[in-house]
């Protein structure tokens, strides 16, 4: 594999995984009622902590994607 297909690689996979973050984000903002009952309905977790749940895992998963793509896309950027 060349450099330049490394790099379309990477940039790919930051794309498409910056669009499944947004996505996450969306359906969690649009109807957030409906996704709290139908994911913790039978649970015993409150609003507040579904809502930081996922927050943590937006975190996490943004952080993810800049160092397990972003950055290694911007190395090879500079290199080639």
């Amino acid at each position: 594999m060349s450099v330049s297909q490394l790099q379309q690689v990477f940039l790919w996979c930051t794309v498409i995984n910056y669009c499944l973050l947004i996505l996450w984000w969306v359906i969690l903002r649009l109807p957030q009622k409906w996704i709290y009952n139908l994911s913790c309905g039978p649970l015993q977790v409150s609003e507040a902590q579904f809502d930081s749940y996922n927050l943590t895992g937006i975190i996490i998963y943004k952080l993810s994607i800049v160092m397990l793509f972003l950055v290694p896309y911007i190395a090879l950027r500079i290199v080639g």
